[in-house]
């Protein structure tokens, strides 16, 4: 994290921008950051290996791709279940506090501050998709184990879509304020902007695109494979 501070009205000094934002009671992380990532990534891949693991036990044949697609879905309804979840529960506390999931929001904030100020947006938003996308993401994994394939792809076009309509509005709202009201909520520097803000979150306007499309395909055929029945 960075070390420059800036002092705002109510007087606690904190790294992050526009440098006059409020965030109340902060605190700087005191978990070496390469500890608090090495730590989040183990969590999210024992997540990720015991969905696969349930999945492959209730159904042994899984292909590949299925596996795959798991994986992806066990890691969204991590995110969002659990690190999301947690910011929807203690937003007003995460500036002061030392949790594991507290130090990753607050280096997380130096690329979007909204996430250490309360924004309304962030927090509605956030919890659309704890409630929705999160317990979906999983649904949709018990579709793929039990090879419910008509449900799976229902719920993989809506959970998809909601990815793709809520990346949308983040990086919207970060661009109309910043293009229209030269308002910045990301630091300057480039692992912050690029790195945080636009790397982190592309996986989201990019894997859904591609799972739409296999869902589509999947659909079609199935459309044409019923059309064909009928017409014997």
């Amino acid at each position: 994290m960075s070390s420059t501070p800036y002092s705002t009205l109510d007087g606690v000094s904190h790294p992050y921008y526009p440098v006059d934002a409020t965030v109340p009671f902060y605190v700087a992380n005191t978990t070496p950051l390469l500890t608090i990532l090495f730590s989040f990534a183990g969590l999210i891949a024992g997540f990720v290996v015991l969905c696969i693991a349930v999945s492959k036990y209730v159904n042994p044949k899984l292909r590949r791709s299925d596996v795959a697609v798991i994986a992806w879905f066990a890691v969204c309804g991590f995110l969002h279940l659990f690190f999301e979840g947690y910011f929807v529960l203690n937003h007003k506390t995460i500036p002061g506090s030392q949790d594991l999931f507290a130090q990753l929001w607050k280096e997380y904030g130096l690329s979007d501050s909204r996430y250490l100020t309360a924004d309304p947006f962030m927090i509605w938003i956030e919890t659309l998709t704890v409630l929705i996308w999160g317990p979906l993401s999983l649904l949709t994994i018990y579709f793929i184990a039990t090879e419910q394939t008509a449900l799976r792809h229902i719920t993989q076009v809506v959970v998809c879509i909601g990815h793709l309509y809520g990346v949308a509005l983040y990086y919207g709202t970060c661009h109309y304020v910043e293009r229209y009201q030269g308002l910045r909520y990301s630091r300057p520097e480039w692992v912050y902007y690029w790195g945080y803000y636009a790397g982190m979150n592309a996986p989201w306007g990019v894997v859904p695109v591609l799972l739409l499309w296999g869902s589509v395909k999947e659909i079609k055929r199935a459309f044409e494979d019923g059309a064909g029945r009928k017409n014997l």
